[in-house]
């Protein structure tokens, strides 16, 4: 699967990062979107602990929409929405990112 497959949606193909690594990496991308873009995230699983971070942390600001759910292919994307978040922690799109890490 290549990395991008249009102009807002990049691919970030979980399968290929050591499984210490991957929470970190997924947040971090996602930290890098961009008001309305999209991450493609394909794994082998489906990664509900991620999720519950996820939506944890993010809240609205990140949408989840499963695209596949077969076995041993799990395709999701998720969508950087900061306008649909409500709380004071974080600073969606004022520097051109998600960047609601908390703090």
């Amino acid at each position: 699967m290549s990395g991008i497959v249009n102009e807002q949606t990049f691919v970030f193909d979980a399968r290929g990062v050591a499984k210490r690594f991957r929470h970190a990496a997924i947040f971090g991308a996602l930290e890098s979107l961009r008001d309305g873009e999209t991450m493609r995230f394909v794994n082998d699983h489906d990664p509900l602990p991620l999720l519950q971070q996820i939506t944890q942390r993010y809240r609205e600001q990140v949408r989840v929409h499963y695209v596949d759910r077969s076995d041993g292919q799990v395709v999701i994307d998720f969508s950087v929405h900061p306008e649909q978040y409500s709380g004071s922690a974080g600073n969606c799109g004022s520097s051109g990112g998600c960047g609601c890490s908390g703090g």
